[in-house]
């Protein structure tokens, strides 16, 4: 399969991708083509992707900083300015050649400027792929808080090339690999245990096609996440406050968007255990499966009354309350669940265990 259909768009895969991309631009003759970097895809990425355009088009690189820490208003504004005084107009388009904080970020600037431009995503880590790939979210933090400011807004297309993870440093890959396990606890079981053999990038390569189809079929009946999407937020609860924290403490070392996710996911595996009846052996080889891939961190009282605090700016909460994706089993989540306060502290210590 070399595309997936999502929506109103096309997530293309390896020489498929450059095919779309040259036939779409020449089709639509935009007046100038901006591609949104970082330092590092920059210098890793962009000669590869500029390799393999064909025709001739104005384009205008803009480069900013790399890291969830950059993911903010700031930035938006530079680069919107930058666009402003490079003749950005509403023909324009901007290409997103990044991981999840630039695609996220960019796709954001794109859908506000001069009340929206045509923006294609090109995600370069195993985590955007997986994860950023699907679903038209954009958005940017406020202050630590993520994703607090955004929109829904569809690409034109997604452009997949896995060759660009060969590029990433082991930690970054792992951190994507956590998405791609939490598709498994969420809708096949089967998906789940093939992917816990899963050792080298390689390997994870050959399963970023089906993470792609199992998020893009939830995606596809619920756009605007009002009911079944939200099993996408399984371990994110927990998991984005834990990762708010730790960015936004001095004396925390930041954590990637994956390994507070495999955290989320071992503590919402024991709330599910506790109100859903998820069996021992499965919450045994949950926390088993993370703890072997992702460092167990450290958790003082001051830290976790610190992160049940930061919970309730979580962008899924409703009329006051705090709602939870939880499992039944693996392969059978179910969301909008409440959680008793009691039950937060039981969960942190099992997992300091």
């Amino acid at each position: 399969m070399d595309s997936i259909i999502s929506d109103s768009y096309a997530v293309h895969f390896n020489e498929q991708a450059f095919t779309a991309l040259n036939l779409h631009l020449a089709e639509k003759k935009y007046s100038i083509i901006f591609i949104l970097v970082d330092e590092n895809t920059h210098e890793h990425c962009l000669p590869n992707f500029m390799a393999e355009l064909s025709g001739e088009y104005q384009f205008e690189i803009i480069e900013i900083e790399s890291g969830e820490i950059n993911k903010n208003i700031e930035t938006c504004v530079g680069v919107w300015e930058a666009l402003s005084e490079l003749g950005a107009d509403r023909k324009s388009l901007m290409i997103n050649l990044g991981g999840g904080v630039l695609t996220d970020m960019g796709g954001f600037i794109a859908s506000t400027f001069k009340r929206g431009i045509d923006f294609i995503n090109v995600p370069t880590t195993l985590l955007s792929m997986v994860d950023a790939s699907v679903g038209g979210k954009t958005g940017i933090d406020l202050g630590a808080l993520k994703n607090q400011i955004g929109v829904i807004n569809q690409p034109v297309m997604v452009l997949v090339v896995p060759d660009f993870l060969d590029t990433l440093e082991d930690r970054q890959v792992r951190s994507g690999f956590a998405e791609m396990l939490k598709h498994g606890l969420i809708q096949d079981k089967s998906y789940w245990n093939s992917l816990k053999d899963a050792e080298h990038l390689e390997d994870m390569k050959k399963h970023i096609l089906t993470s792609i189809q199992i998020k893009n079929e939830v995606v596809l009946q619920d756009p605007t996440e009002q009911h079944i999407r939200k099993i996408l937020n399984y371990g994110h609860t927990l998991g984005h406050a834990i990762e708010s924290y730790f960015l936004e403490s001095e004396s925390k070392e930041m954590l990637l968007h994956g390994e507070a996710i495999a955290i989320g996911m071992i503590l919402e595996g024991y709330l599910s255990h506790k109100l859903l009846g998820l069996s021992d052996a499965s919450l045994d080889d949950i926390k088993r499966t993370f703890l072997d891939r992702y460092q167990k961190v450290e958790f003082s009282d001051v830290d976790i009354d610190n992160i049940l605090k930061l919970m309730k700016f979580d962008k899924k909460n409703s009329h006051g309350k705090i709602n939870f994706v939880l499992l039944k089993s693996i392969g059978e989540p179910e969301f909008d669940v409440e959680i008793p306060v009691t039950l937060f502290s039981e969960a942190f210590a099992y997992y300091k265990v």
